[in-house]
């Protein structure tokens, strides 16, 4: 059984993306703001993560950044694994505004994740999103301690997490073929 640190990236500064034509997946793009560097600069500091034998992160920017603080503090290896990357909106990388990604995530909570009978929508399904959030942990499972860094919806398909704040750690043991969690939707 592993025993996992799931880190929420910083808050990111999305402040130029759309002025610079990043929409849809493009955001990904997004750094740490001022104020995400400091609280991934404190996180880096738990000891708890000092006991850590690797850090798996997500491809997105604001993650990786916080991955790297964390590994410059603690002398940890960074690895990324695509499967951690955040849920997609929009499959079809189409939005344009974050008023249209709220509202893909407005309708993924009223169809708690997936899509209703007989229609396919543009966000990811939470089914999919778990077997994918699964597969990240399956292959880090045989490990004692592992820090991901990744994002709080995601997280939240391996454990239970209402809300997870900017880097935030929470603790989650795994074994591999464990129970699926519940999802919240509130």
């Amino acid at each position: 059984m592993a025993l996992f640190y799931l880190v929420r990236h910083g808050e990111a500064n999305y402040d130029n993306m759309l002025e610079n034509g990043f929409w849809g997946f493009g955001r990904d793009f997004a750094p740490l703001s001022e104020k995400g560097r400091q609280q991934a600069e404190i996180t880096a500091k738990d000891a708890r993560l000092k006991k850590a034998e690797l850090i798996v992160s997500s491809p997105y920017t604001r993650a990786l950044q916080t991955a790297q603080i964390i590994s410059g503090e603690t002398g940890i290896r960074v690895e990324v694994d695509i499967d951690l990357h955040e849920w997609i909106p929009d499959e079809y990388n189409q939005y344009e505004t974050s008023e249209e990604s709220f509202a893909f995530a407005r309708e993924f909570t009223k169809f708690k994740g997936e899509y209703p009978p007989g229609k396919k929508c543009r966000w990811e399904s939470l089914s999919h999103m778990r077997k994918r959030m699964i597969r990240v942990a399956d292959k880090y499972s045989d490990y004692d301690k592992v820090i991901f860094v990744g994002h709080g919806m995601v997280f939240r398909c391996l454990t239970y997490i209402e809300k997870m704040n900017p880097a935030e750690i929470i603790e989650c043991t795994y074994q591999k073929g464990q129970a699926v969690c519940e999802y919240s939707f509130t």
